[in-house]
């Protein structure tokens, strides 16, 4: 019996074990359903898990963003040829998986890699023995790369290797910069490169030097975006949620650069360079009448489509480099002179050398030329006469004239950072110096904006690279760059005297400019011979140490281009250095008057200031010179251009006369022709649009003040 009750007691434990068991169970059960139900219902309403948004990352999953890259604005030369812009290059690379196939069972691996390793030994820098062991690899490799070899590889290279129709070979395309000129004003035009932006992890061409640099505001576009839905299998689902942003292209820069006139001197510079290799070798040729520069270039350079020169010299010497100018600086110290009421050049002094207290001021030659004028000094470069010159002036004049031509200021250029110059100018002998170009330090456009002044009758004008920037289709102008006058340091008619005394110098019998002359062209030019100070602070020592240069203008009655070349430390030999730097001066000057009918036998526009307009009119209509007047008064004010200018210089003559300023009708005038008329009058000028006028802000007749803003429609 005990038995029997012990076997009844043990089945009812273990029936409460097995019920306690299954309410523990059902408990546990029911708990983890309410949570997961809890789960689930959480994740419903509030679209969230993990503190990560499941509508948001659903969209990811199923959405697709691609962005649409914005093409970067490209650089011009004045006729409108691309001198930068925007072009792809590829990486290669190689798939050797035998599972990729396309969608028509195709194979889209590598299946002959012996084939592959010739064809790409053919068209890449390497061998086709390293190429064949890069497509064999010992390890079992999805894909495999190239190196250097296979990046930034040309589309016209990818299509070569495409068309051996070569199986597993893929090209991704990257944004790139195409420099289709190679070394073409390469320091002026500059440098644009990849880089990686941190914050969006996207690359962007980012201008690094030169125009790239300084407009890369204007360059840069913005980039656009387009979101796609798809489902499980990848294909576009049609969606209200597809957004797309399109891209915003970069604007374009049209610069001042005569493409003719580049070429011809890029290969001058190459000529100069190989026979003498100096140190530095840069020119530049201003048209006077605008301030364009038309061509510029210097040496070392670099080719930006290759890379090869980069690291000759960066920085842009033409803006950048100082130097002292040497005997060129006695264009600035005659005009000076001579404005000042100080010059008279019959008068004579004792050539060779001139004591200044305890110094000496010494001519190139020490023995110099006995006693001889003024006016013979200047054509025999003396040194002498220069400080005799800056002595008669006053040291107090001399300064305020080197301000007037602002040759320490730094106004001359958008393109890149300049530095002011500098000038040495407490002693007696500092000061008779820096008249015949020693103990003052400048760059080459800013001597350039100098002699600016002594070409256009007095009136300075700002040399410029740039004309306008336009939008990306070329169809509206964002900004013009026209022509500006900075100054009147002297009068017009002492610029006229100093060119007569450059024509001296190249015409005299005893005058040392002779090798400068070209036929057909009277031609105002000054040498320049400076030492050059090294490291120390010190001048140099020995026949290479010295800086040579020649600043020209011609016509020399009335001037139409400036070119001003600088040559550092050439190796001469035997060489002459005037005979060296015509090889560059004269073979380009001739070509740029070539390209212009300024020749000396051409009708020229008379000087009609202070006439009576009807006189005036009358004058300008015998010689058949269109003309159009601002202004109701009776006498001629202003005019433009300038007297003596030549008759195709512009469309027609523009006359302002004294009474109340009101507007012409510019129907058809060209935008040269507005830019010409407003500069004259002081008036901002908008344009909208790149061809010829069709509508005006301010209406024909209708008066206007100075300072007023001019808005000009163009057509297409």
């Amino acid at each position: 019996m005990k038995n029997k009750k012990n076997q009844l007691d043990d089945q009812r434990k273990a029936t409460r074990t097995r019920r306690n068991f299954g309410r523990i169970l059902l408990i546990l059960v029911s708990f983890v359903f309410l949570a997961i139900i809890g789960s689930f219902s959480f994740k419903a309403i509030f679209k969230t898990a993990n503190n990560v948004n499941l509508v948001e990352r659903t969209k990811k999953l199923y959405s697709h963003n691609s962005i649409l890259k914005a093409h970067r604005g490209s650089i011009f030369d004045s006729k409108g040829h691309p001198l930068a812009e925007d072009t792809n290059t590829y990486s290669i690379y190689a798939v050797l998986d035998k599972s990729q196939k396309n969608e028509k069972g195709k194979p889209e691996y590598v299946q002959n890699p012996q084939k592959t390793a010739q064809v790409l030994s053919d068209n890449l820098s390497i061998s086709k023995d390293k190429a064949e062991k890069i497509l064999t690899p010992k390890r079992k490799t999805f894909q495999v790369e190239f190196g250097n070899a296979g990046n930034n590889i040309s589309l016209s290279t990818k299509q070569k290797i495409q068309a051996q129709h070569l199986t597993g070979i893929k090209f991704i395309p990257q944004q790139a910069r195409l420099y289709p000129n190679g070394v073409f004003a390469s320091h002026i035009v500059g440098l644009a490169v990849s880089e990686m932006n941190q914050k969006t992890k996207q690359t962007n061409l980012v201008g690094e030097m030169g125009i790239e640099k300084s407009f890369n505001k204007f360059l840069t576009g913005k980039n656009g975006f387009k979101d796609t839905q798809h489902d499980n299998f990848g294909y576009q689902l049609p969606s209200e949620e597809n957004r797309v942003k399109k891209a915003i292209d970069g604007n374009n820069v049209h610069t001042t650069i005569d493409p003719g006139l580049e070429l011809l001197l890029e290969n001058q510079m190459n000529k100069v360079d190989a026979k003498v290799h100096p140190k530095v070798l840069n020119a530049m040729m201003m048209d006077v009448k605008t301030g364009k520069i038309v061509a510029a270039a210097q040496r070392p350079t670099f080719n930006p489509e290759t890379g090869e020169g980069l690291g000759g010299v960066w920085r842009d010497t033409l803006t950048q480099d100082t130097y002292e100018p040497g005997s060129t600086m006695k264009i600035f110290t005659m005009a000076a002179s001579i404005d000042s009421g100080h010059y008279n050049g019959s008068d004579k002094y004792h050539s060779g050398i001139y004591k200044i207290g305890n110094q000496t001021v010494p001519d190139w030659d020490r023995n110099g030329w006995g006693d001889i004028t003024f006016n013979k000094g200047f054509a025999l470069s003396s040194n002498v006469a220069m400080a005799h010159l800056e002595q008669n002036m006053g040291a107090e004049t001399w300064h305020d004239y080197i301000n007037r031509f602002q040759l320490l200021k730094n106004n001359t250029s958008i393109i890149d950072r300049q530095t002011p110059g500098s000038m040495q100018f407490q002693r007696p002998i500092e000061q008779a110096d820096t008249a015949f170009g020693q103990g003052i330090q400048v760059t080459g456009l800013q001597t350039l904006q100098g002699f600016s002044a002594i070409a256009n009758h007095g009136q300075m004008i700002q040399p410029r690279f740039i004309s306008n920037v336009t939008d990306s289709k070329n169809k509206k102008v964002v900004k013009n760059y026209p022509k500006k006058i900075v100054g009147q340091p002297i009068k017009s008619s002492t610029a006229d005297a100093v060119r007569k005394h450059m024509e001296d110098f190249v015409y005299k019998s005893y005058g040392i400019g002779q090798d400068f002359k070209i036929k057909g062209y009277r031609v105002a030019a000054k040498t320049g011979t400076a030492q050059v100070t090294g490291d120390n602070g010190q001048y140099e020592n020995g026949t290479d140490s010295y800086l040579y240069s020649v600043a020209g203008m011609v016509p020399a009655k009335n001037p139409r281009y400036i070119m001003y070349v600088t040559m550092k430390q050439p190796h001469l030999g035997s060489d002459s250095p005037t005979k060296v730097l015509a090889q560059i001066f004269n073979v380009v000057m001739k070509k740029a008057l070539s390209k212009t009918t300024n020749k000396v036998n051409q009708v020229k526009i008379p000087n009609v200031v202070g006439k009576n307009l009807k006189d005036a009119q009358d004058e300008l209509n015998q010689k058949k010179i269109q003309n159009v007047t601002v202004g109701n008064g009776q006498t001629v004010i202003k005019q433009t251009p300038g007297a003596d200018a030549p008759k195709d210089l512009a469309s027609r003559a523009i006359l302002v006369t004294d009474g109340k300023m009101t507007m012409p009708d510019m129907n058809g005038w060209s935008k040269e022709d507005v830019q010409d008329l407003t500069s004259l009058l002081d008036v901002k000028v908008n344009f909208n649009g790149n061809g010829k006028v069709t509508d005006q802000s301010i209406k024909p007749a209708q008066e206007f003040d100075e300072h007023s803003t001019l808005n000009i429609e163009l057509n297409k």
